[in-house]
Order: C-alpha cells, then structure tokens, then sequence
C-alpha cells in the first residue's frame, strides 16, 4: 500500500502508516538507537537526542548535513528538519504492538520526489523486517517498483 500524498496551500503531505507487532520501545530504538538506526539507514546518525537536539546526515563526500529536531516526545513522536522539508514519525500503541506513522512535509515537488519518498517506503520495510528477524530480498528492486508507483502519484498532482 503506498503512502497517501496530499497538497493544500501549505506544500504537499506524505502519510505513510505501519502497524507492526512490536512494542513502541522497540520500534523506537530503530529510530533513535543509532547501533539499530544504521541498520535501516546508514547515512543517519543521532547527535543529540532532545528538543533542540540534531541528527546527521553523512552525504558521503566527507560532508555532512545536520537536521534539528524541532518536536521530540519520548517513545512517541520525533521530529526533524531535512533540508527545507520536516519528517515526522509518531509511534501510536496499540493492541499487540503499535502503528508507526511517518509524515513527511514536503516545501517543493522535484523530479527527485517520488525518488526520495520511494526510499521512505523501503525503510518502513526495511524496519519491519528487521523488528520481524526477516531479510528483505533486494532494497533496490523494492525500491525500483514502489519509485515507478509513486513518480504516477505524483504526475497525478501535477508534479513532475
């Protein structure tokens, strides 16, 4: 199931949802553990776990790019910049496990989008997998299908 992407006068959103068969604690720890945030995505690193606080992103040429956090609640909703656009996850418990919600804010659509959303996708798999003790067979063909889907949804709204 893809995201569901939206726009108002505000830019475009991107929803994705997860319900997993996991504790918030544990979905958590994938998202702010950085032994287990590497496991998903390597380029991210936490700095400063806080309000205020930042995350690094490794542009793999000796540069880094630092994002804020801008809202931070303990095993609940984390926050950041990433570039001009927010990312937003909300771990929700749940009976049996929790719903991982990730929001992505997006300020302008670019033919680099739908690349970037796609990789949002296979990362949300990526954590499932890695919380059910599964491999995944190939990111890169899991991310080739769900690119082709999401560059349509994005043609559909008059992106690129």
């Amino acid at each position: 199931m893809l995201a569901v992407v939206e726009q108002d006068e505000f830019g475009t959103r991107v929803r994705f949802e997860r319900t997993l068969k996991h504790s918030v604690e544990n979905v958590w720890s994938y998202l702010t553990d950085n032994e287990k945030l590497t496991r998903w995505f390597s380029e991210l690193k936490v700095e400063d776990l806080r309000l205020g606080g930042t995350i690094s992103f490794d542009m793999q040429d000796g540069t880094f790019e630092v994002f804020e956090i801008t809202d931070y609640k303990e095993l609940s909703v984390l926050e950041y910049t990433w570039g001009e656009d927010r990312v937003r996850f909300e771990l929700h418990p749940e009976r049996g496990g929790c719903r991982l919600v990730l929001t992505e804010r997006i300020t302008s659509i670019t033919d680099h989008t739908p690349k970037d959303i796609a990789g949002w996708d296979v990362c949300l798999d990526v954590i499932e997998a890695l919380l059910d003790e599964r491999t995944m067979e190939s990111r890169k063909d899991a991310w080739a299908v769900k690119y082709e889907l999401y560059k349509k949804e994005f043609e559909k709204l008059g992106g690129h």
